[in-house]
């Protein structure tokens, strides 16, 4: 759990997860371009780690996918989806109310 916990923690490991449960494959200025614009290095380094991890892979074209096992982490991360639009809401009532 731990292991995990650490790999997922790291910034921006999360979002490039997201921009990857995509139907298609992304190459990678596709996948900046999505991430904000993050550095090159940075991103680069978030896909290495990702493909080390198992989580992600390239096809022939040079195109980033989740793989089955990475792909398996959006139903383990629907709760904490769940969760942020909740609290959205709840931030945004009490901003208007206040």
């Amino acid at each position: 759990m731990m292991a995990a916990l650490d790999l997922l923690g790291q910034r921006w490991i999360l979002r490039v997860i997201w921009e990857l449960q995509q139907e298609q494959p992304l190459g990678f200025r596709e996948l900046r371009r999505r991430t904000d614009e993050m550095s090159s290095s940075v991103l680069s380094d978030r896909l290495q780690r990702l493909t080390e991890a198992g989580l992600a892979t390239t096809d022939d074209d040079g195109r980033y996918r989740l793989t089955d096992l990475g792909n398996a982490l959006g139903p383990a991360l629907e709760p904490l989806r769940a969760w942020a639009n909740h609290w959205a809401v709840t931030l945004e009532r009490s901003q208007t109310s206040a």
